[in-house]
């Protein structure tokens, strides 16, 4: 019998390039057919043939405090009856913006679109107006969005499908970019002496999520900041995936680290489309209507995923919440480890706060290299043998996964137990 899933998929091919509108959701690199919801409550998703999962994605980190929360459905209720979009200010983007500054007090100004992509995108351009230089560097396998200038030895669906760089994206602007190896503190010493006074800005993913989670060197970070601050150039933390996910202000918190400009997204939108930069006031300065850099957008601060925002950024400001979080995430790892161990598989995990990374490998990668090392066969096996089991993981070896507020004790156990009976098929 034909699934509701298989169905939909092949008929969303006819219109739909690939059958999605992001490419990692094909399915592509492990097999098989993509899994088409149609609810989500808590921890928990059914698909459309009503089949139950534990979700470890959370819409790649947005659900930080489950699906369907009651307190956000019903904010997002109450201020959509006042109209859906204005195009004009509202009171609640000034609300988001002080929070923000509140929680992460390096973004000194903030200005609010429409996502991830777009707030990383509009950082760099206001970098390069306000330094006058061209050059940016960015990290192999860090995922900043689809701009044209970042699809340089990008991560996320890019390292899925295998593809280093991007199709239609021009050889003069690529040029610009520059790539070294994520924590490789001497290669990053190496590039500054060389060509530090050309370089208008340096995007990191502070902590990795988009060639699975790679931890920093503190070191490295630490060098990083100095350099930048050494040669002029802009430091632009990219918290899209890790803001509020891996500690309430940031990977910046973590580890004690000031970026020049910050990027955010999901967990400001709780689950709808926003994103945010923001940093020095004196580097926001250049931004129009009073500078020289002009960003724009229709949608940008929109009423309702403002509000949906606001209330899941009040949730997680609850006493212990990245304390409980990262805590079951803690556990997650350490039972999946203990029963790869158990199965005599080589198996590794890590976690930050509510991010984990899982690794068919002796050692937690440190790089895009080591992480290219690990076995991607059996994490494809592991994958449908999790999902059979109603355990729903990223698709593909090179994605950090998430775990929210709503995971309960019950649900890691249940986990657990399905990838025992995973690792031993391996």
């Amino acid at each position: 019998m034909t699934s509701s899933n298989q169905t939909l998929f092949e008929k969303s091919q006819q219109l739909i390039p690939g059958g999605v509108n992001s490419p990692v959701r094909a399915f592509r690199s492990v097999g098989g057919t993509p899994i088409f919801f149609k609810k989500g409550l808590g921890s928990r998703l059914w698909d459309v043939d009503g089949k139950e999962y534990i979700d470890y994605i959370n819409s790649w980190g947005p659900m930080i405090v489950g699906h369907a929360h009651p307190e956000v459905i019903k904010a997002v209720q109450d201020v959509a009856e006042n109209s859906l979009s204005f195009g004009a200010p509202t009171g609640l983007e000034l609300e988001m913006a002080e929070l923000i500054n509140k929680l992460v007090p390096s973004m000194e100004q903030v200005r609010l679109n429409s996502s991830g992509t777009e707030a990383t995108m509009s950082a760099i351009r206001t970098s390069r107006g306000f330094t006058g230089r061209d050059k940016i560097v960015k990290f192999e396998g860090c995922y900043h969005g689809h701009s044209d200038g970042l699809l340089v030895k990008a991560g996320s669906g890019l390292l899925t499908f295998g593809e280093p760089d991007s199709g239609g994206v021009p050889a003069s602007v690529a040029a610009h970019t520059l790539t070294l190896e994520y924590n490789n503190t001497q290669a990053l010493k190496d590039l500054f002496a060389k060509l530090g006074d050309e370089i208008a800005c340096v995007i990191i993913e502070p902590v990795v999520g988009n060639m699975n989670l790679i931890v920093p060197h503190v070191e490295f970070l630490q060098t990083l900041r100095e350099l930048c601050t050494k040669h002029g150039a802009v430091l632009i933390f990219d918290e899209v995936m890790t803001g509020f996910r891996v500690h309430l202000g940031g990977a910046q918190a973590l580890y004690n680290i000031k970026p020049d400009m910050t990027t955010l997204g999901k967990v400001i939108g709780g689950g709808l489309p926003v994103g945010a930069f923001g940093g020095r006031k004196d580097i926001m300065q250049c931004l129009a209507p009073v500078g020289k850099v002009y960003q724009a957008g229709t949608l940008s601060g929109n009423p309702v995923a403002v509000t949906a925002g606001l209330k899941t950024l009040a949730l997680i400001q609850a006493p212990n919440f990245h304390v409980n979080l990262a805590a079951q995430t803690t556990k997650l790892i350490e039972g999946l480890k203990a029963a790869a161990n158990e199965a005599g598989v080589i198996f590794n995990a890590q976690s930050v706060g509510g991010m984990f990374g899982l690794y068919f490998c002796e050692h937690c990668p440190t790089s895009y290299h080591e992480m290219m090392q690990s076995n991607k066969e059996h994490f494809n096996h592991f994958f449908h043998s999790m999902l059979d089991s109603g355990i729903y993981l990223g698709p593909s070896a090179f994605e950090a996964g998430f775990v929210s507020a709503a995971h309960s004790d019950e649900d890691i156990a249940l986990t657990i137990a399905a990838a025992k009976k995973a690792f031993q098929s391996l």
